[in-house]
């Protein structure tokens, strides 16, 4: 069976494993933007805690498409992420080894936010060396049609019940603290667990 998601700002491990126990990915591409979520944001683990790093937007009123939505590069926030990315991970055993490439991602500077996530998606899995199917919805369908997994909106930012009900993590080795932190980023398991991040998702 394949999977209907909204596309993620670097996404969890919830996300990871929700989609990838089905056959192939298909990202809904026509929906409108949902303000708070994790479309434009991931959180990550810092010497201070859990951080969130926003990646603001241009349109912020109305009804607009996903895949029109666009990036406000005015604002210094690629430097800031960047900055608390190499401070938060520059101690992991591996984030030396796939720094370059997400900092070349992140600083293609898109105009769309969609087109950042996917490109930063694929580089994930890419690290992850799994290569699912990938497809992109062409129109909106509240409903989709049968054998396809409607998982749209099921991972949310204020309900952590949400994340639990999809994935159970399993702890790994984390930079800070002695308790593991669930839910975060994925590039926190992949600078922590490098190729055998792959075994956690």
């Amino acid at each position: 069976m394949n999977c209907l998601i909204e596309l993620h700002y670097l996404p969890n491990l919830a996300w990871f494993r929700t989609v990838l126990k089905h056959d192939a990915i298909i990202l809904e591409k026509q929906e409108h933007f949902i303000k708070q979520s994790f479309r434009n944001r991931c959180t990550i683990l810092t010497a201070n805690g859990i951080q969130t790093l926003i990646v603001p937007l241009t349109d912020k009123h109305g009804k607009i498409c996903i895949k029109d939505v666009r990036i406000d590069y005015r604002q210094k926030w690629l430097n800031n992420h960047w900055r608390t990315i190499t401070s938060a991970y520059r101690n992991a055993p591996f984030f030396k080894y796939y720094a370059d490439e997400l900092h070349d991602n992140l600083f293609k500077q898109p105009a769309f936010l969609y087109d950042l996530n996917y490109s930063l998606l694929t580089m994930c899995l890419g690290w992850l060396r799994i290569q699912p199917p990938i497809l992109e919805t062409s129109v909106y369908e509240k409903t989709p049609e049968a054998g396809i997994a409607d998982l749209r909106n099921c991972l949310q930012t204020k309900k952590v019940e949400t994340l639990d009900k999809h994935y159970l993590p399993v702890p790994y080795t984390q930079v800070f603290g002695k308790a593991f932190v669930k839910h975060l980023s994925i590039i926190d398991l992949i600078f922590c667990q490098g190729p055998e991040a792959r075994q956690f998702v």
